[in-house]
């Protein structure tokens, strides 16, 4: 009985203690379970915040390059019709100057009636000489003139009475012949006389200083009292009809351009005044030296225009297709104009121009670029050569 007892209570006993073991492996399983489970949160925590970490740099990192990259404003020109217009510059002169001297034999100037400036008359008297002497010399020979009259009326009369002699035998044919002679030599005498006393008419109202032509006088080189002659030089200058001109330089490659009849717009410097005249003629040598050629380019008679002065003239050669751009968009340098296009890969590249007309409009490009390239128009003078943009097409200045 007592056996049993014991028996029972030690399998008691040891159910007892298998229990608290089987308990004992429950909790480690779980407090392993739960150490495992902590850990995968912490890994996927980490791995996230790494994750955002990297995430928020690349943003960072791609919003600052974002804004280094700036907005340049772009235009496409292509290609307009405009007008062929070349600029040149030069002097003002007379198209026919008139140099105006001495056309006889001189002597004391007495009056001067013209001022430069003034409008003259063709044969219009310039300066009076003084004819005292010559006006003298002139009533002589108009004396001489009436003597050899009389003379040859005298020879005349004797003839007549001669011949009524002859057919009575009173004069003989040598005397009749001596007559004639002498009639025929006063007769002579008379027309010697006559050609002398015109030559001095001729040459007295060729003392005066005259204008040869209508025109306007530019200098006068002469004073009251002053003796002049032939060797006195010119005395004033005229511009025949008051017709101006200006003489241009153009380069070598202009000049092929240019023809007789070519519209010109010149500009007096120091004037905003615009005068229209038309080339007239050109020149068919170049200076060797110089490179540059004359064009002649007539124009009407305006007070601002003054012999001798500078000016600007506008030629248009006819009309081409060219690309258009603002002024905004051409810039100068020391190697001359140019303009900045956003090429390859959106950066900034360097494209020399050769300037056309200039107009409202804007300028034309001669050469240099074909109107399909993105040219810059602000803020050209903040960018280099290689810097990375973006570009905003804006509509043609066309």
């Amino acid at each position: 009985m007592n056996y049993e007892r014991k028996v029972d209570s030690m399998d008691s006993l040891a159910g007892t203690q298998s229990f608290y073991e089987d308990a004992d492996d429950s909790r480690r399983k779980r407090m392993r379970l739960i150490v495992a489970l902590v850990l995968i949160a912490l890994a996927l925590g980490a791995a996230y915040y790494a994750f955002t970490s990297s995430k928020g740099a690349a943003d960072a990192e791609g919003a600052a390059g974002s804004a280094a990259v700036p907005n340049v404003t772009v235009v496409i020109p292509g290609r307009v019709s405009v007008e062929a217009a070349i600029a040149a510059n030069g002097t003002i002169a007379a198209r026919r100057e008139m140099p105006v001297g001495v056309a006889g034999e001189g002597g004391e100037v007495v009056r001067v009636l013209v001022e430069p400036g003034q409008w003259v008359g063709a044969g219009q008297t310039l300066a009076v000489i003084d004819r005292s002497v010559q006006t003298q010399q002139a009533a002589s020979l108009a004396a001489s003139i009436r003597v050899a009259q009389a003379d040859a009326e005298l020879a005349q009369a004797e003839l007549e009475r001669a011949q009524a002699l002859v057919g009575r035998g009173f004069i003989s044919k040598a005397d009749m012949d001596r007559k004639r002679a002498t009639r025929d030599a006063a007769n002579a005498r008379v027309r010697v006389a006559q050609a002398q006393y015109a030559e001095a008419t001729a040459r007295n109202d060729r003392l005066n200083i005259v204008a040869p032509a209508a025109g306007l006088v530019l200098t006068r080189q002469v004073e009251l009292g002053q003796i002049v002659g032939a060797g006195s030089g010119v005395l004033f200058r005229m511009a025949r009809g008051g017709e101006m001109e200006m003489l241009a330089q153009m380069a070598e490659a202009d000049l092929a351009r240019v023809k007789v009849g070519t519209r010109a717009t010149v500009t007096p410097v120091g004037t905003d005044v615009q005068i229209a005249g038309q080339v007239w003629q050109v020149s068919p040598v170049v200076n060797m030296d110089t490179r540059q050629g004359m064009v002649r380019i007539a124009v009407p008679y305006s007070s601002v225009l003054r012999p001798g002065g500078f000016a600007d003239a506008r030629l248009v050669s006819g009309t081409a297709e060219a690309p258009l751009l603002p002024e905004s968009a051409v810039q100068s340098g020391a190697e001359g104009n140019f303009v900045l296009i956003v090429g390859k890969d959106d950066k900034i590249e360097r494209k020399p121009v050769k300037v056309g007309a200039v107009s409202d409009a804007g300028v034309s490009i001669a050469s240099g670029i074909t109107g399909n390239e993105r040219v810059v128009t602000l803020a050209g003078a903040f960018l280099n050569v290689g810097d990375k943009v973006k570009p905003v097409l804006q509509k043609s200045s066309q």
